[in-house]
């Protein structure tokens, strides 16, 4: 497949030590060598990186000092002719060399072009190619290891054997709808159909079981703090953080609005909100923080609970607990430096299952057992199990769901005696869907928009 050749600044746009302008296609060498001043590129042996000058052709004028690697097609990326130009960080001197590379006919890449080129030059599938934006973006450590883990194919070899599996039971099915009167043909019976159907159905369920936690750590957990007014929801995000990212004082309603920050917490990406405390009031700014904290409230995948152990409860701490009844929560007494005037046993009965951590956030007091149960509501201690597969991507996810009852289907019909070649439709949607998580049956149009999501350069 050949395409035209393409160029994008690869590294993060802004003053830095180094930046690298890609350049990708059959044209690549020829159309950096014009305007490079040192060893003649085209002549140059694949994978060596070498120094130089890059220049105006027309006028000869010194524009940059760089370093060019030259990467011979296919041992590549993209499994064309890369050239990297290493120049110094900034916008000013990146963009120039940019700038001339593209007077050369060069074409600016689109969005994630080089990583599509190369998963349609065979150099990755699909799941790989979104794996490489997903390892861009991680925010925990584990978080990469699963992109890793994506990256190097684990999870695209065991989607190929459940492939190569069906493909294998759809043609003893098509022998023996095309030739039963053979004797010596295996006879595909409705015992050995449920075998194999059910054997995937367990592999496809087994990547779901993961799926939550591998959505968790790509994603992370949408958190959300709310109480009333003055509890410390806005120093427990502090803590957290382990920053001064908002405002903490005596005055009751000083967050006004919504504040957004990522945190790791043992290894769990949360995605934490501090909201306005959650009152009655007639201050006209303050009453529109409380209505975008009501509907965090309702967005959010983790509800942090904070309680005052210094105050009774009050009817809106309890309207609180209504509010969230039946969502992930953890409850929080904070201030247990101050003497106890909450009443502990009316928590627990509204609390209910609901785990409860006491915390005396000036003086870093639980903040530990708060991390251990956060990790241990969502990971349960299974996270680390390094011989899983997980499944993180939204869109993969629900492939596998699809698959899932495609499958469930095919079996149904199998135990109901529907005949071989209506379960073969079954089983052949089941094939056609796991491979549009590896793109070998997926449509253009959804590549395309795929891609599109991914940073320039990559």
């Amino acid at each position: 497949m050949e395409f035209d050749t393409i160029a994008a600044i690869s590294t993060a746009m802004g003053e830095g030590a180094i930046a690298i302008v890609r350049v990708s296609g059959d044209e690549a060498v020829e159309k950096v060598s014009r305007i490079f001043r040192g060893k003649d590129l085209t002549q140059v042996p694949t994978h060596t990186i070498h120094y130089g000058h890059i220049i105006e052709p027309d006028t000869g004028r010194v524009i940059e000092e760089v370093m060019v690697s030259i990467l011979r097609a296919p041992r590549t990326f993209t499994r064309e002719d890369v050239v990297e130009i290493n120049c110094h960080g900034g916008l000013v001197s990146v963009n120039k060399v940019l700038q001339l590379v593209v007077s050369q006919g060069v074409r600016l890449a689109e969005p994630g072009e080089f990583t599509k080129r190369a998963f349609l030059n065979g150099r990755i599938d699909l799941s790989q190619a979104e794996a490489v934006m997903d390892l861009i973006r991680a925010k925990t450590d584990r978080a990469m290891n699963v992109a890793i883990n994506q990256m190097e194919g684990r999870l695209s070899r065991l989607i190929q054997r459940l492939r190569q599996e069906l493909l294998e039971t759809l043609a003893h099915v098509e022998v023996n709808i095309d030739y039963p009167e053979y004797d010596d043909v295996e006879e595909m019976t409705h015992s050995v159909l449920i075998e194999k159907a059910v054997h995937v159905r367990d592999e496809i369920k087994k990547l779901l079981e993961t799926s939550k936690q591998g959505k968790i750590l790509r994603e992370g957990i949408a958190t959300v703090i709310v109480g009333r007014p003055n509890v410390g929801k806005s120093s427990l995000l502090n803590s957290l953080v382990q920053e001064k990212k908002a405002i903490v004082t005596d005055i009751a309603g000083t967050t006004r609005d919504v504040i957004e920050e990522y945190v790791n917490v043992r290894g769990v990406p949360l995605r934490l909100i501090d909201t306005a405390g959650i009152r009655e009031t007639a201050d006209v700014v303050e009453k529109i923080g409380v209505e975008r904290s009501r509907e965090m409230m309702q967005k959010a995948d983790l509800i942090l609970l904070v309680l005052n152990y210094n105050e009774p409860l009050t009817e809106e701490d309890e309207a609180l607990f209504a509010a969230v009844s039946g969502r992930d929560m953890i409850v929080i007494v904070n201030k247990t430096d101050l003497p106890e005037q909450i009443q502990m046993e009316r928590v627990r009965e509204l609390a209910g299952n609901a785990k409860i951590i006491t915390t005396s956030l000036i003086e870093d007091e639980g903040i530990d057992e708060l991390e251990r149960a956060i990790a241990d509501l969502f990971f349960e201690g299974s996270i680390e199990a390094s011989d899983l597969t997980y499944v993180s991507n939204a869109r993969h996810i629900g492939l596998l769901a699809q698959a899932d009852m495609t499958i469930s289907d095919a079996i149904d019909a199998i135990y109901s005696g529907v005949p071989i070649d209506m379960v073969q439709i079954d089983l052949t949607r089941t094939w056609e869907i796991l491979g549009e998580i590896t793109g070998d049956t997926v449509h253009e149009s959804l590549i395309d928009q795929l891609f599109s999501q991914f940073c320039l350069g990559k």
